[in-house]
C-alpha cells in the first residue's frame, strides 16, 4: 500500500511507541511517507508551516495520528487548534493513545476527532489496529476536498 501523496503525520513523544507504530506500518506493508513529530508544539508548527517547518513541502497529511500526553502542548490542545483553523478543520485525526481517562475520550470527540483508539498492549493486536487504520484512512476513506485559502 504505497501512495507518495498520502502522508501520515505521527505525533508521538514516546520512542518505544513510535518504533512500535513504525514497525506495525512496515509489517502491514504500509509504506506511505510518515512524518514523526515528538511534541505538540512541533506538531502545530509542522501543520501550520511555521518555525523550523515554514518551508516544508506542500503536501498535507492524509491523516494525523495524535497521542494525547505530549510535552509542550498536549494532544487535545493540538486538536482544538486544528479544528479552529480552516486549513486543518477537516483533516482526519485519529487519537492513538494509551490514556484510559474517560474525560480524554469525551473531550477528543467534543473536539471532533474522527476516531479514538486506545493503544493495545499486545503487539499482534496493535499490528492489526494499524493495518485497519491504514486500510480505512489511506485506501477506503474519501478525504474532504482541498479548499482554497481564505482571505
Amino acid at each position: 500500500m504505497q501512495d507518495e501523496t498520502k502522508v501520515i503525520l505521527l505525533v508521538e513523544d514516546n520512542p518505544d511507541d513510535e518504533a512500535l507504530t513504525l514497525r506495525a506500518f512496515a509489517k502491514n506493508n504500509i509504506s506511505n511517507s510518515i512524518v514523526v513529530v515528538r511534541d505538540g508544539a512541533e506538531a502545530l508548527d509542522w501543520l501550520f508551516r511555521r518555525g523550523q517547518h515554514a518551508n516544508r513541502g506542500k503536501l498535507d497529511p492524509q491523516i494525523v495520528l495524535l497521542d494525547l500526553k505530549l510535552p509542550k502542548v498536549d494532544g487535545l490542545e493540538v486538536l482544538r487548534q486544528m479544528r479552529d483553523d480552516p486549513r486543518t478543520r477537516l483533516m482526519p485525526v485519529v487519537i492513538l493513545t494509551s490514556s484510559k481517562e474517560e474525560s480524554d475520550l469525551l473531550r477528543g470527540y467534543e473536539l471532533r476527532a474522527n476516531s479514538y483508539i486506545r493503544k493495545p498492549v499486545d503487539f499482534a493486536r496493535f499490528v492489526e489496529a494499524v493495518r485497519e487504520i491504514g486500510m480505512y484512512w489511506l485506501v477506503l476513506n474519501e478525504p474532504p476536498p482541498v479548499l482554497p485559502p481564505q482571505r
